[in-house]
């Protein structure tokens, strides 16, 4: 991935299984227009639900959120899970993300096949584009898996619709849920820049007002 990055000049995630002595991560690594390693990142949240048990096998990632500074742009990375989290993308923004990427693989939930979070998923992350005043990526798989367990088959259906949304969380570009695609937007990031400080959201924060979300329940914040 390294060489292919240099050759084409782009910059490219790859997504990958992290062993880790006696650990293992959901893991992203960054790989620079010129081919560097700019590092990983390890998921930070992980699902326990039907046909997504990841904590059977994933440990919970231990580097914080993170911003590469790429060739193009500061790139904030998280993966699946996080997308739903509103702190994630704040805190990449926060530290300077400048476009927000997502890989991803969800579909259809095994135990309810009326449930469809698709529509649902979308509009989560263009609420982070519009809040933080960021483009957002959302890559997300296509095609069907089916495997064998003790309760009979469990089949997932995932969904695709990868998309790219603007800073205000309008739709740019999408997919469909049947064919792999190739998404392309532009954007002036010093344009965008100019809007998210002249809105005023950053400048309006009230962290001394936040601490109940370092609880779990909501009560007794730290001082």
């Amino acid at each position: 991935m390294q060489k292919l990055a240099k050759e084409l000049g782009v910059v490219i995630p790859v997504s990958f299984f992290e062993e880790a002595n006696n650990a293992h991560y959901n893991s992203v690594a960054v790989i620079d227009a010129d081919g560097t390693d700019l590092g990983l990142y390890r998921k930070s949240h992980i699902p326990d639900g039907p046909g997504y048990q990841e904590k059977f096998y994933f440990n919970p990632g231990d580097t914080g959120f993170k911003v590469f500074q790429t060739k193009f742009a500061k790139v904030g990375v998280a993966i699946c899970w996080d997308q739903w989290f509103p702190e994630t993308a704040r805190a990449m923004v926060l530290q300077g993300a400048e476009i927000l990427l997502y890989p991803t693989a969800i579909g259809s939930e095994p135990q309810d096949e009326g449930l469809d979070s698709r529509d649902h998923w979308k509009r989560v992350m263009q609420g982070h584009a519009g809040a933080n005043l960021v483009p957002l990526i959302a890559s997300n798989r296509i095609g069907k898996e089916i495997i064998q367990t003790e309760h009979g088959k469990s089949e997932i259906m995932f969904y695709g619709n990868s998309f790219i949304a603007g800073p205000t969380g309008e739709i740019v570009a999408t997919a469909d849920d049947k064919e792999e695609a190739v998404l392309v937007a532009k954007f002036d990031l010093d344009q965008i820049k100019y809007k998210r400080y002249s809105w005023g959201v950053f400048r309006d924060r009230r962290p001394d007002l936040y601490k109940v979300l370092l609880t779990v329940d909501g009560s007794n914040p730290p001082l």
